[in-house]
């Protein structure tokens, strides 16, 4: 009896701590299956900081001064003075034109002026003794009259003949072409032999280095952003509102070092594309940029003061809306409604819908939706390796 008793309180005992290892069992079960359910994201603050904006476009150089050397006169080009790639000088020699059949020219218009003037000559000899037969009545009025129309009439005669001199000569001085200004010659000058035709065919093209221009295309919500940029610095207490400066970045990936300033822009925008085109001259004192080049250029000293910045990675986009997923206050997922700026480099600048404590969920965005309990690694922009640095990418667009 007694044992029996004993054996049903020990039976009691174990019934009890199997119970309990049980139910300890069961919760920890069930917060392995809490934390399982939880979904893992990469998150950061959201940055806060002053901005410098730097609009990037596609363009090309040209030279500042290039012009196209042509013949003046017609014929074969006998003689060449330089080399394709030689520096020349304003007034140097460059070609020879055949100049045998202006020579020929030459002699005529001195024959016929000679003639000319002989025939003025003899009419002035007549008139002067028409005058004296006139004063004693021995011609006519009429004959003093017409006599005084023959020399005016070889007169004009004598002036056709020289001015034709004086186009010969000049012809035959055309033979000689020279550079019209200082600068390089192009390669791709004319053979000697060539027939150059007077005024169309190019014989050579002469450039100068130093300075150059960049020319490129902006689009007018382009152009109203940074005018709107330069309004608030001219409200903020800013000096004479004065283009920004240019920057180049050449198809190396190499960054020019020395800015360039707009100095031409096209009185309106073209109808077809939209686009206004726009100069500006840089500095190319050792002439490493050539014309022809292609370069992305960029705009330098545009800021946005205490930008609200997030990851171009974190925007989600949904018809003409975007959205960015933050976490909440108790480690939810919270879609909200952002309006976007300019992109600067890695980055958005948020115009509206976040403020500077914010966190953005960065990684893990994959079928994330709102109100989803969130297992939230922190990082900074360096571990995902975001940057403010623009693309160097050159893209030819001409």
């Amino acid at each position: 009896m007694v044992l029996g008793s004993y054996g049903k309180k020990a039976g009691a005992v174990v019934g009890a701590l199997a119970l309990m290892t049980s139910i300890l069992f069961a919760g920890c079960g069930g917060e392995a299956d809490n934390q399982a359910q939880k979904t893992p994201v990469k998150a950061m603050k959201v940055l806060q900081q002053d901005v410098p904006i730097s609009y990037s476009y596609p363009g090309h150089l040209t030279g500042v001064d290039e012009v196209t050397v042509h013949s003046r006169i017609s014929g074969s080009v006998m003689e060449k003075y330089f080399k394709g790639g030689d520096e020349v000088h304003a007034g140097q020699p460059l070609f020879r034109i055949d100049s045998r059949q202006y020579e020929m020219e030459v002699l005529e218009a001195e024959a016929n002026l000679h003639k000319a003037e002989s025939d003025l000559r003899t009419a002035q000899d007549e008139l002067d003794r028409d005058e004296m037969l006139f004063s004693d009545k021995a011609i006519s009025e009429q004959s003093l009259v017409n006599q005084r129309e023959d020399v005016a009439a070889n007169r004009a005669t004598v002036e056709s003949k020289r001015a034709a001199l004086q186009k010969a000569r000049e012809n035959l001085q055309d033979a000689i072409v020279y550079a019209p200004m200082d600068g390089q010659v192009s390669v791709d000058d004319v053979a000697v032999g060539t027939y150059a035709m007077a005024g169309s065919t190019t014989l050579v093209t002469i450039g100068s280095h130093d300075p150059i221009y960049v020319q490129f295309n902006i689009s007018e919500t382009e152009y109203l952003n940074i005018l709107a940029k330069y309004m608030e610095k001219k409200a903020l207490g800013g000096a004479e509102m004065e283009p920004p400066n240019v920057k180049v970045i050449l198809s190396n990936g190499k960054e020019y070092p020395l800015e360039g300033k707009i100095t031409a822009a096209d009185r309106s925008f073209k109808d077809n594309s939209s686009a206004l085109t726009i100069k500006a001259i840089l500095p190319n004192p050792y002439a490493a940029l050539l014309s022809g080049m292609f370069a992305r250029v960029r705009f330098v000293g545009l800021t946005t003061p205490n930008a609200i910045l997030v990851p171009q990675r974190a925007v989600q986009q949904l018809l003409d809306e975007s959205f960015v997923l933050v976490v909440d206050e108790n480690g939810k997922s919270l879609s909200k409604k952002v309006t976007l700026g300019e992109k600067v480099g890695s980055y958005y600048i948020i115009k509206d819908g976040l403020t500077k404590d914010d966190t953005v969920i960065v990684d893990g965005l994959t079928n994330l939706q709102s109100g989803k309990d969130l297992d939230v690694t922190m990082v900074t922009a360096q571990d995902m390796g975001f940057s403010f640095e623009e693309s160097k990418d050159i893209v030819n667009e001409s």
